[in-house]
């Protein structure tokens, strides 16, 4: 739960309290803010601040190590080599679904709860959403930013339907080997609602399609085309997936005039194939992230990684530097939670003076961007806005420097 104690009962009982406190006076009249921080702790005490519990499970063994240690024409030393690389797997951690859950939440997660005002932008974005009949990532991932970022006038529309082809252990979005096909209009109904909403920078993200040739990705370059023509200096990020890999499709995305080519990682090497579905890889997704840039250089590349599920700093920085080698611009950092017991538990609540750490590491390494606490997302309206003036003040400068 993201509330530290029920309202309604709160409210119940410091009433309760002043009245009986009023009718002794000899009792020193407690405050609400007393009250609220003893019911507070009470509820910390029964339900834990998430500091205990967890820790995922040890890495499996490998196989590979054993069967070598094993053969006659290994080395006395490189079987030294494989049990201290053992001893070091034996340290590591990896989530597992049905796996131990740290013991209840930390304080630090609270976010404000959507507005259900009839004139609020919460409900204006959600009205427009229903009448076209569009998805967004933030209602079928059920993100906890949702209320935030629609308040501001921001939300990330998901093309191509709402069932993925893929299984990701971490991802609450329905999944199937073969969706319904996509709407031929949706990229018109995008277009339309992006210019009901007046905003300058809009997220277009989708589920993984392998069922269409091209990944999705004409579809998502129709898309952009048809905002570009509504309005040609809006800002536009497509959060896309690896399209299996095909480079082609990546090509035609990067060439269809958007502003950011985003591809989520999601989280380091080790923890791939136990995080995300079979037909994703780690440098598979970073050979797309790398091709978008090498055919259009002037665009802007992003990806993001899930903490706490059992990731050790280490590696966290080794996919930094692996993200700069190919000069990614901007990355994320946030903290994975469980949408349902179906999915992978949390591993442990990474502190926020650990996002702190990286994001400092990530801008010492040159990131032109790093969004990093435990409520960040990968379209998150805070990064947003701020890319949005770095774009544009980029851009201000090449247009000086020209003239």
């Amino acid at each position: 739960d993201l509330t530290t104690y029920p309202y309604d009962d709160l409210t119940r009982d410091i009433e309760d309290e002043i009245a009986q406190a009023l009718a002794n006076p000899t009792t020193p009249t407690p405050t609400s803010s007393s009250i609220q921080t003893e019911h507070q702790s009470s509820y910390v005490l029964e339900r834990g601040d998430g500091s205990t519990g967890g820790g995922g499970l040890p890495m499996p063994k490998n196989f590979n190590i054993h069967k070598a240690s094993k053969t006659t024409t290994s080395t006395t030393s490189t079987v030294i080599e494989d049990i201290i690389q053992q001893e070091d797997e034996d340290e590591k951690r990896r989530p597992k679904v049905g796996a131990e859950m740290p013991l209840g939440r930390p304080s630090w997660f609270r976010v404000p709860a959507p507005s259900q005002a009839v004139e609020s932008r919460y409900q204006k974005v959600k009205e427009s959403l229903q009448e076209l009949n569009l998805h967004t990532v933030c209602e079928e991932a059920q993100c906890p930013n949702i209320g935030e970022c629609w308040n501001g006038g921001t939300g990330t529309i998901m093309l191509l339907g709402d069932t993925c082809t893929r299984g990701c252990m971490f991802c609450a979005v329905n999944t199937a080997a073969a969706p319904p096909p996509p709407d031929p209009f949706e990229p018109f109904k995008t277009a339309d609602a992006i210019a009901r909403w007046g905003v300058d920078y809009i997220v277009l993200t989708s589920v993984d399609r392998d069922d269409i040739p091209d990944g999705g990705s004409g579809h998502f370059a129709t898309t952009v085309d048809l905002i570009k023509k509504q309005k040609p200096e809006m800002l536009v990020e497509c959060l896309v997936s690896d399209f299996r890999g095909d480079l082609d499709s990546v090509t035609k995305l990067a060439h269809s005039g958007l502003d950011v080519y985003a591809h989520n990682v999601e989280t380091v090497e080790r923890l791939q194939k136990f995080v995300r579905d079979p037909k994703a890889g780690y440098h598979q997704s970073l050979s797309t992230l790398e091709h978008a840039k090498k055919v259009q250089p002037g665009l802007y590349t992003k990806t993001s990684i899930m903490l706490g599920l059992g990731e050790t700093d280490d590696e966290v920085i080794q996919a930094m530097h692996d993200l700069r080698a190919i000069d990614v611009d901007v990355v994320t950092f946030g903290q994975y939670l469980r949408p349902t017991e179906g999915h992978l538990s949390v591993v442990e609540y990474v502190k926020p003076e650990k996002f702190d750490f990286f994001r400092e590491v990530g801008e010492r390494l040159g990131f032109k961007y790093v969004a990093s606490g435990p409520m960040v997302r990968s379209s998150y309206k805070a990064g947003e806005y701020f890319i949005e003036n770095m774009i544009q003040q980029e851009r201000r400068e090449e247009v000086m420097i020209e003239v």
